[in-house]
């Protein structure tokens, strides 16, 4: 997945890796977001011809209350432009911008850092960092393992199957459909997201996402029109003709940004329409001015393309 981005940069990727390692009892599409933060982060901040190595290694047993614990460390280690010690504490708090001049030159939302953090203690394991600045960094990832593979019932340290960001208490709390392929976008929408107060259901292609709507009634529907099996402008025809939701409230999301897209998204029944890189903020207000429309005696009328909420975040 990264192997486009650090050969543009020459950056060469390394892997260390010993023979044997233990079957890890763990959500392998949370695991696999860890490590693809971890190792984008590392392509994003190495500059030009440097080096970046992923490797695994066995840590000591570390006494638990009940029991020896076994820990195989995961680690991601860069020549990039390192972190000063005073900084890395805030690394782990969301959207927070360490370094103004940085964050100019290097784009991000300052959230996948907290979700490495917070997905690794779901599965019972900690976060570690090594850094030094003009040197580089060395991210470490300590996730438990037993010697046998567990069963569901037997094992103590297997998380749920699928460990789901923390959702709302509120019952009441409008549900949106996240139609999304990218699990990057799906890490950092969804978790932007619940933080704003949100119930977040995520569609990986259309013809889930048409599921998922039939079955799950969400109050809004985030769709990308790039999404495999079925495009995301068919799912939103279907949504509207073949289940008759006329009302629900749809923005289209694609990273193409051109006047065809934008006019095949309003065709197809989208209410409104945001290209990618998406300013969060901005989807927020737009959110929350659909449900608040949807909640009205009428139904969402459809947007035109010299709406406001025609947007692009260019």
């Amino acid at each position: 997945m990264l192997q486009d981005l650090s050969q543009a940069k020459h950056i060469q990727l390394e892997t260390n890796l010993p023979p044997k390692l233990p079957e890890l009892w763990v959500d392998e599409r949370r695991i696999r977001q860890v490590l693809i933060n971890l190792l984008s982060n590392a392509v994003k901040f190495t500059p030009e011809g440097g080096r970046i190595t992923l490797e695994a290694r066995f840590l000591p047993d570390q006494e638990t209350s009940s029991k020896a614990q076994k820990f195989l460390q995961i680690a991601v280690t860069d020549t990039g432009i390192g972190i000063a010690p005073e900084h890395i504490p805030q690394l782990f708090q969301p959207f927070i911008q360490i370094d103004s001049a940085l964050n100019r030159k290097y784009e991000g939302t300052g959230l996948g850092l907290v979700l490495v953090k917070r997905l690794v203690e779901l599965h019972g394991g900690k976060v570690e960092l090594t850094s030094e600045v003009g040197v580089g960094s060395c991210f470490m990832i300590n996730l438990p393992y037993i010697d046998a593979a567990p069963s569901l019932e037997k094992s103590s340290v297997s998380p749920s199957t699928t460990i789901a960001l923390e959702q709302p208490k509120h019952e009441t709390a409008p549900l949106i459909l996240l139609a999304e392929d990218n699990a990057d976008n799906v890490v950092t929408l969804s978790t932007y997201l619940i933080a704003k107060g949100y119930q977040v259901l995520v569609a990986e292609n259309g013809e889930t996402a048409i599921a998922l709507t039939q079955s799950n009634q969400p109050d809004l529907i985030l769709m990308d029109i790039q999404l495999p099996k079925m495009d995301g402008l068919e799912a939103i025809r279907l949504i509207r003709h073949e289940l008759n939701l006329t009302s629900l409230p749809i923005i289209a999301i694609t990273a193409l940004t051109t006047e065809e897209g934008r006019d095949r998204s309003f065709a197809a029944g989208a209410n409104a329409y945001l290209s990618k890189p998406l300013k969060l903020k901005q989807l927020n207000g737009l959110i929350a001015m659909l449900l608040k429309q949807s909640s009205a005696p009428d139904s969402v009328p459809e947007i035109s393309d010299n709406s406001p909420m025609a947007l692009t975040s260019e």
